[in-house]
């Protein structure tokens, strides 16, 4: 986020440097995609992909507090996840391509989300209750996780401390939330916890300053969505997988 943006709106406790954020969250979400397709074996690599989705719910709240029109922000997040449809579907289920072109990508979820908190933001609850229900009627990616972080991150933004904790309560249930039949869930002591748990390594990220903000055009995190599904398709059709 430029120095001129972050004048114009009242400066925030949590961590403003979003561009190393999504760059840090685009490549753990690389790792975990890879590791879905190509390594379903691997848990590890579904255990590093929980530290994207909270940086990117963050980044779309820090979107709000500082975008200077929430209806081309809303736009883009619409379009980019019109475009990332047929790739999401292809790099995950190629082989019932028509069947799962339903199941929506993360830019559903993003867009879902990003209306309803800015219904909180407004006070104009039809359109955070448009949100919540249109994400669990699509049964969206990752689906109301979104809107909880969301509101975790809007809510809290001025207390850290606070959005830290309440960060940390949501993820909780994870601790007795997992099953030993789960190839994915981390087993300790005979043990199963939930994967999600992983998600609170990105908890320093998002409330802590990191000081490190590379200049990146916006519309490279846009379309690197679509552009590494695609890929993923290409090599795993290569493969004969």
């Amino acid at each position: 986020m430029d120095a001129e943006t972050q004048r114009q709106t009242p400066k925030l406790r949590t961590n403003l440097d979003t561009n190393f954020l999504k760059l840090f969250a685009i490549l753990t979400m690389v790792v975990d995609h890879v590791g879905t397709v190509f390594f379903p074996q691997h848990p590890e690599f579904r255990w590093v992909g929980r530290l994207a989705f909270p940086i990117f719910c963050y980044c779309l709240t820090v979107g709000l507090m500082y975008t200077r029109d929430i209806r081309r922000y809303l736009g883009r997040l619409a379009l980019f996840a019109v475009v990332s449809q047929p790739f999401f579907a292809l790099a995950f289920h190629p082989h019932n391509f028509w069947e799962e072109l339903t199941s929506w990508n993360i830019f559903v979820t993003l867009f879902f989300s990003l209306l309803a908190i800015y219904g909180v933001k407004e006070r104009k609850w039809w359109w955070f209750l448009l949100g919540v229900l249109a994400i669990n009627v699509l049964n969206a990616d990752y689906a109301n996780t979104g809107v909880i972080l969301t509101l975790i991150f809007y809510l809290c933004r001025n207390k850290p401390w606070l959005g830290a904790l309440l960060y940390v309560l949501s993820y909780l249930p994870a601790l007795w939330g997992g099953s030993l039949e789960d190839p994915m869930a981390l087993v300790v002591g005979g043990h199963a916890i939930g994967f999600e748990i992983f998600a609170l390594l990105s908890a320093p990220l998002i409330f802590l300053p990191t000081h490190v903000e590379p200049k990146i055009p916006k519309w490279f995190f846009y379309a690197f969505y679509p552009a590494h599904l695609f890929i993923i398709f290409l090599v795993r059709t290569a493969l004969g997988i």
